[in-house]
């Protein structure tokens, strides 16, 4: 989702630490989280969580029952939020070229970067066969998204460092968590929504991995690190922003209290600041020291759009109401 209306991205710090170094200053961290990450991480299988008893053949070469939109279980805004969870999971192989260029595939962090591209791709798997086991989505014109949307691939903005990239997924990883958790709570599908509270469960892991990158980030170079956070809060848009009629989507959801901008306030951006104690840091130089204002600054902003939108989503949910109220009488 595209927060609001952005300010132009400040200036790299003057005395910047250069990318190349940065990254093997972080080696050492990345092996104590990668190990700490598979000790936590618990196997688990796609196959398991889907209820394949309920399948039988789509129309087509094997000449089975055409979908059509009652067979489906789960309400209309639970399936859009599935599906464009599950076009973010399928473009995995950009995501994963980004990060392999950005990380490297060498040492430690090589071994990050294909052991979280094995776990995002279960997700995808898990969250596919669900939707078409269940009949909760039109297969023709989910393939055909799925064409459309990773023939477009996915490209980080070019002003984007590893530092920028950390503080990115950092933040990204807690919004995806979140999502899939409300998406299932919606469904009214306890299938869907133990799915979907297992895939969060690696989400929360990634998670954790890339805000200990953050923190240790923090402590090598303070300033370029405060620059990356400003700029990626100030940005910040969910992968699948790209598909098409995203914004339309995306306030759909937004409506649902699935993912809106007091959940990305209150839930997302705001818990990563205290942890990394971005807001409160006596380390920061003359760069810093702006990037961390013009921080506040949207977050003041970012705070009262996020309560002009509940407010108004109240009221229009008052009015439904009271419709209804008034049609049964």
């Amino acid at each position: 989702m595209t927060v609001t209306d952005l300010p132009r991205q400040g200036a790299r710090p003057t005395h910047a630490m250069p990318e190349t170094a940065l990254l093997t200053e972080l080696e050492q961290v990345v092996e104590t989280n990668l190990n700490r990450h598979l000790s936590c991480a618990k196997e688990w299988f796609p196959h398991e969580y889907v209820p394949w008893s309920e399948g039988e053949n789509f129309d087509g070469v094997l000449g089975g029952k055409p979908w059509s939109p009652e067979q489906s279980r789960i309400p209309e805004i639970a399936r859009t939020s599935l599906v464009l969870n599950l076009m973010t999971e399928d473009n995995l192989p950009s995501y994963h070229r980004a990060i392999a260029v950005q990380f490297g595939q060498d040492g430690a962090w090589g071994t990050w970067v294909h052991r979280w591209t094995a776990e995002e791709g279960r997700h995808g798997i898990a969250i596919r066969d669900y939707l078409l086991t269940t009949r909760a989505v039109d297969p023709v014109a989910l393939e055909r998204e799925r064409m459309i949307h990773m023939s477009t691939g996915y490209a980080q903005p070019d002003t984007y460092d590893a530092v920028h990239s950390i503080a990115y997924v950092s933040f990204q990883e807690l919004a995806t968590r979140i999502a899939h958790r409300n998406t299932g709570k919606v469904s009214g599908d306890p299938d869907c929504e133990r799915l979907l509270a297992r895939v969060a469960q690696d989400e929360n892991l990634h998670m954790l991995f890339y805000r200990n990158l953050l923190d240790a980030s923090f402590e090598l170079d303070p300033d370029q690190t405060m620059r990356a956070v400003a700029n990626v809060v100030q940005q910040f848009q969910m992968p699948g922003s790209g598909l098409a009629d995203f914004g339309r989507k995306s306030v759909m959801i937004a409506k649902a209290g699935i993912y809106d901008l007091r959940i990305h306030h209150d839930e997302v951006v705001m818990p990563i600041l205290r942890q990394t104690r971005a807001l409160e840091r006596d380390d920061l130089g003359a760069d810093g020291e702006i990037a961390r204002e013009e921080l506040v600054a949207f977050l003041d902003g970012l705070d009262g759009a996020a309560t002009r939108f509940c407010e108004k989503r109240e009221a229009l949910l008052a009015k439904q109401a009271a419709r209804r109220e008034r049609a049964a009488k």
